[in-house]
């Protein structure tokens, strides 16, 4: 789904090049001259991802990352700095001054596109939870710390006992986590019985050249699913590192480089980590008990409509788009009159589970009433939106739910009203308005038959 992308460069040919190239996989691009005119656009915008230059007239790309990154509102905005080739000093400077990511010129596309996918990734888990925060913050409860002071667990897997060992001789002294050295065929062993770590330093020699392999069991494991992975690989492994960022690495580092270098790389992953922690544990148990349905586990209203109000004003701000549903059991009144409301009560917490499934970690989906449900996806398209919701339609149709062996599986289906919010110009709806449109294109879809996706009329 398309991000928002600030390039920052005081050469118009550089900022030329960086948005023909953004503007080819669909990322919406906006450009600054100045470290100055970065601040201030960053802040107004509030940008995905931010792309500066070393050289940036007034300052430098350092001092101007560095100033980002102490600002509360543009704090959590993944930042990249583009460095001159061969410059180890440049690259080290850009990783102090606090910047997620070090691109060395010239770029190639796949390299640059590559790199901004994981970086995308990173945004959307840090603004999840800065917004998840300040849910919490509204409705009068406390904000969780943001700090870690209880150190983290790294792996290095090597494509040779000695050459981890050598990473772990590189960042003594510079790293106060746990650092231990696993092999890759005994990774797998060690995760299963409960020896997990914060992060995973993979060689792509590793497991006889095999070490992509060790990134996709690391993601399908609930386990490691969030875990910080960073790849060491060749000058010549372009490929490989590639794929591994679009595998689900986090970070990249070439082999040979500057144990500061990885020492700096690692601080900056254990701190995402910890922030990915946080936001599954954000808020504490009078919280979850305050804005969870007991029933289902989703978000209730109370919840749901302060969020949703975030999520709709940022998308003013941003100039981007987000889908808003509303979701309902069809004849959900004839299973409690057929079965009883214990087995109802089953009905609506295995709609509420494929619903998830469904779903982006930074979707909010909350159960609005009864056996009413709430969806809002962020930064989503209307043909985005139409797509998922048709998943969610034929995913619940289509399998009866099984309750008991002595029962027969139920099937049911559900309607679902579809309306599209965000940056429409003078005539942008307001929260309640949308509430209103996705109401009726609710009503629409059971006048309609049923077991159907509307469209709300705003956004037809």
């Amino acid at each position: 789904m398309a991000g928002r992308i600030l390039i920052a460069d005081n050469v118009p040919t550089n900022r030329i090049i960086l948005k023909v190239k953004l503007a080819s996989a669909f990322y919406d691009v906006s450009q600054a001259t100045t470290g100055a005119g970065t601040l201030t656009q960053a802040r107004a915008e509030r940008p995905n991802l931010i792309l500066l230059d070393v050289d940036l007239g007034d300052m430098s790309g350092f001092e101007t990352c560095t100033r980002l990154k102490a600002d509360p509102v543009t704090a959590h905005i993944p930042v990249a700095i583009l460095t001159p080739a061969q410059n180890p000093e440049a690259k080290i400077a850009a990783l102090k001054a606090g910047a997620d990511e070090v691109l060395s010129k010239p770029l190639d596309e796949l390299t640059l596109t590559a790199r901004v996918r994981a970086l995308m990734r990173a945004s959307a888990t840090s603004e999840e939870l800065r917004r998840r925060n300040e849910t919490a913050h509204a409705l009068g409860f406390s904000e969780a710390h943001g700090h870690y002071e209880a150190p983290g667990k790294i792996i290095l897997i090597g494509t040779t006992a000695e050459e981890a060992m050598g990473w772990r001789a590189g960042l003594k002294g510079m790293v106060h986590d746990e650092v231990a050295i696993e092999r890759a065929d005994h990774l797998l062993e060690s995760i299963y019985h409960g020896d997990i770590a914060d992060l995973y330093v993979i060689s792509t020699g590793a497991g006889d050249g095999d070490g992509l392999r060790l990134i996709s069991d690391l993601r399908a494991r609930e386990a490691t699913r969030d875990a910080g992975i960073v790849v060491v690989h060749g000058p010549q492994d372009r490929r490989e590192a590639l794929m591994a960022l679009d595998l689900g690495a986090n970070d990249l580092i070439v082999r040979g480089a500057d144990p500061e270098e990885m020492a700096l790389r690692l601080r900056s992953q254990m701190r995402r980590k910890k922030e990915t922690d946080l936001l599954r544990l954000t808020l504490d148990e009078g919280l979850r008990l305050a804005t969870r349905d007991k029933l289902t586990g989703l978000y209730n209203r109370h919840y749901a409509l302060p969020h949703l109000d975030k999520i709709a004003r940022e998308a003013r701000e941003s100039g981007q788009h987000f889908a808003l549903m509303l979701i309902d059991v069809d004849r959900f009144k004839s299973v409690n009159d057929t079965w009883g409301h214990a087995t109802g009560d089953a009905v609506l917490i295995e709609v509420a589970r494929r619903l998830s499934d469904n779903l982006r970690s930074m979707d909010l989906v909350s159960r609005f009433g009864g056996e009413e449900f709430l969806i809002c996806m962020p930064m989503t398209s209307l043909m985005e939106a139409r797509a998922v919701a048709e998943r969610m339609r034929a995913g619940i149709c289509a399998r009866p739910i099984a309750l008991a062996p002595d029962q027969a599986p139920i099937s049911i289906s559900v309607s679902i009203g579809l309306a599209m919010g965000g940056d429409q110009g003078a005539a942008t709806p307001d929260v309640d308005t949308l509430l209103a449109i996705a109401d009726r294109a609710l009503y629409a879809a059971k006048a309609e038959g049923r077991n159907q996706v509307t469209l709300g009329s705003y956004a037809a």
